[in-house]
């Protein structure tokens, strides 16, 4: 299969904490969670793990020896929990951790992983595209977020609610009746969404960071529909730039988001047998 791939940082004094990358017949994408106060806790940062992590999934997808997405995952979360779990404090909650999409195509099969609040697009053959994230993330924050309603910001009282609802939030990471991240255990694979499609039902796919997903999610720029039209015209890179174009509009009013780090990765010619 054909496959594009751009990235923008979201900010030009930090490094970009988004990966991506393929293989023959496999891509991953992984958005890293750039948690105040993750330095002290792990003196590798959050892009070496994504990088790391993405490398390792990377490697064992390219030997195509483990038919279990999830069982890859869990492999290499352990793998480099082992390399750096002596020197840094992995267990902490806010040490370094990320999102996890990937797609492989084989014996006529899409199959996909996702854990987290990356975004999978299936372009159909019939119908509209398929949408796929894994949304327990957003819900976990919607409700320890519950507490704001009503206060009012700058307060002394909202910043103290909020440092609550914040601690709240991160106790759910990684906890059953909670949402999962790739970090330190490797059983959080096991709770990805996953799932698998003919390839040939596909005309293609792409995956979207959080970053890049915001022209559909926040900006309501487009829909998914208007996603693949703009990846199918102007590739990877012209959706990005337009999620930038967008964030320069805003400026620095009161609706403007902080850019993220904004990554996409478009599949097209999808093979139709094994040896492709």
């Amino acid at each position: 299969m054909d496959v594009s791939l751009a990235t923008s940082a979201g900010s030009t004094d930090r490094p970009n904490e988004d990966f991506v990358g393929a293989v023959p017949g496999a891509v991953v994408l992984l958005d890293g969670a750039g948690i105040l106060g993750a330095e002290s806790l792990c003196s590798h940062g959050v892009a070496w793990y994504t990088h790391r992590l993405g490398g390792a999934l990377l490697g064992h997808l390219s030997r195509g020896d483990e038919p279990d997405l999830a069982a890859i995952l869990a492999t290499a979360i352990g793998a480099i929990a082992a390399e750096h779990g002596d020197t840094c404090d992995i267990a902490d909650p806010s040490s370094p951790q990320a999102t996890v999409a990937m797609v492989r195509a084989r014996q006529g099969r899409l199959d996909w992983l996702l854990l987290a609040d990356s975004f999978l697009v299936l372009d159909q053959v019939d119908g509209g595209p398929q949408v796929i994230t894994d949304g327990r993330e957003v819900i976990a924050r919607r409700e320890c977020s519950a507490p704001l309603e009503g206060v009012t910001s700058g307060t002394p009282e909202y910043d103290r609610i909020r440092a609550s609802c914040v601690t709240t939030l991160r106790a759910r990471r990684n906890q059953l009746g909670g949402y999962w991240l790739a970090k330190d255990d490797p059983r959080a694979a096991r709770e990805a969404v996953t799932g698998s499609r003919l390839l040939a039902d596909l005309a293609g796919v792409a995956l979207l960071s959080n970053g890049a997903s915001r022209i559909v999610t926040s900006y309501g720029l487009t829909d998914w529909v208007g996603v693949l039209e703009l990846l199918a015209n102007n590739g990877p890179a012209g959706l990005i730039r337009r999620v930038r174009q967008v964030e320069a509009q805003a400026g620095s009013g009161p609706d403007a988001q902080a850019p993220d780090d904004a990554t996409v990765a478009h599949c097209t010619h999808l093979p139709r047998t094994e040896s492709a």
